[in-house]
């Protein structure tokens, strides 16, 4: 019988024919922890385990309090030194390499047809390449690491297909924030996203990542897209081979299908305090900002920081601004010191960062205070989420706060030239 992306994966996992709504106990092909390594290897000590399942399926990177904030996060980090190497865990890479879901991609951690489960809610970035992410909690983790398994509900499906011509100034974030704005941040409670159509094929697997990560803000398990030309390229060129082809069949059975023809797309934003609560930029511009953050594992990869040089070049972020770059990576930074986009943000005024979640999550590096608004690449907008409850916080593309932060207020990118 025809199957989705998602039954098929869980198929191979599980040895046999699954269908939407079986539950099933399958082995893991890898586990991503950060910060969180701390609790779940707690729990394993407290047990008396003494090995993990496979030290080499294994990825523990920090990413949510780099640099460490206070005493306690550094000795926190100092007990994870400790336990990666009690545990032989093979890919540590400690404070180095910067956001966990962008590390894992670039290293070649992540390949179409595996499961993966990770510490953290975005571990669905990894559909961009057909492999079935998701997060899990910090007890489940610990279960992973002691067994390499663990319990799933095969979820449905639910069909986007893209279509159309994007727009000038219109990139895959605005099309997340149409979709957030037009379905509400629960149509896909617990479901695996397909994203499909004509227009896949001219999204980079950057352009994809953003619409895999913010699957999660829809409520799904996992955002997927399926095999091409793209996805080869692009393992290709970081060293992955042998990789399995994977797409739904045809007469794949979806709960729901939906279609958006970008053809006509405009510069979207996610206005306090949800991620649904969306409106094109022309209806809101103006509004003052305090703060603009650029970056992040949604937003912060080279052809994001591209987007904000090419609409920065040669110009200052206002003087009543204050603008943040947190690339995704040290590989992301360091190709865009080289490609020029670094001292063309910084040379306007921007403050670079060091690879790290920092305001987004709310640990440190750009926190607001009260009464504050922010125009952000993040995924989220909740109160308090950027420092205090009292302060706003607005969701946008790359170009959109690049010029926010021109200007000093919302605004829509298409008038920047």
């Amino acid at each position: 019988m025809s199957k989705t992306i998602a039954e098929k994966i869980f198929s191979y996992k599980a040895g046999k024919d699954v269908r939407a709504g079986d539950y099933v106990v399958v082995p893991v092909d890898r586990a991503m922890c950060h910060e969180a390594f701390l609790f779940s290897c707690s729990k394993l000590i407290e047990s008396g385990i003494v090995e993990v399942w496979d030290p080499e399926k294994v990825v523990v990177i920090m990413d949510h309090y780099v640099p460490p904030p206070s005493i306690r996060m550094a000795e926190g980090f100092a007990k994870i030194r400790k336990m990666a190497m009690q545990y032989g865990i093979v890919h540590y890479y400690g404070e180095r390499e910067g956001i966990c879901h962008q590390v894992m991609v670039e290293k070649g951690h992540v390949k179409p047809g595996e499961l993966i489960v990770g510490a953290d809610s975005h571990t669905c970035t990894y559909g961009a390449l057909a492999a079935a992410g998701t997060g899990i909690g910090t007890s489940e983790m610990a279960l992973v690491l002691a067994t390499g398994e663990l319990w799933f509900q095969v979820p449905q499906s639910i069909l986007i297909r893209l279509y159309g011509t994007m727009p000038n100034k219109v990139s895959a974030k605005d099309i997340c924030l149409t979709i957030a704005g037009r379905f509400g941040t629960e149509f896909a409670q617990y479901c695996s996203i397909e994203f499909g159509g004509e227009l896949v094929m001219e999204l980079s697997v950057a352009s994809r990542m953003v619409l895999s990560n913010m699957a999660i803000e829809f409520g799904a398990k996992f955002g997927l897209f399926a095999v091409d030309d793209v996805t080869l390229a692009y393992l290709k060129s970081i060293g992955v081979e042998n990789v399995k082809i994977i797409g739904p069949d045809e007469g794949a059975e979806y709960a729901h299908s939906y279609d958006l023809d970008v053809t006509n797309l405009e510069p979207m934003v996610a206005l306090p305090h949800s991620v649904e609560n969306v409106k094109p930029v022309r209806e809101i511009s103006g509004r003052p900002i305090q703060q603009v953050m650029l970056g992040s594992c949604t937003n912060g990869r080279l052809e994001d920081l591209e987007a904000a040089a090419e609409i920065m070049k040669g110009k200052q972020v206002a003087p009543s601004v204050r603008m943040y770059v947190y690339p995704a990576s040290r590989q992301v930074s360091s190709e865009a010191m080289q490609k020029g986009f670094i001292q063309i943000l910084s040379s306007a005024g921007a403050i670079i960062c060091p690879p790290s979640c920092g305001p987004c999550f709310g640990s440190h590096g750009g926190l607001l205070a009260s009464g504050e608004s922010c125009i952000s690449t993040t995924n989220r907008n909740f109160k308090g989420r950027m420092g205090s409850p009292e302060a706003n916080v607005y969701l946008a593309s790359p170009a959109t706060v690049a010029a926010s932060a021109l200007t000093g207020c919302i605004t829509d990118p298409r008038e920047s030239g």
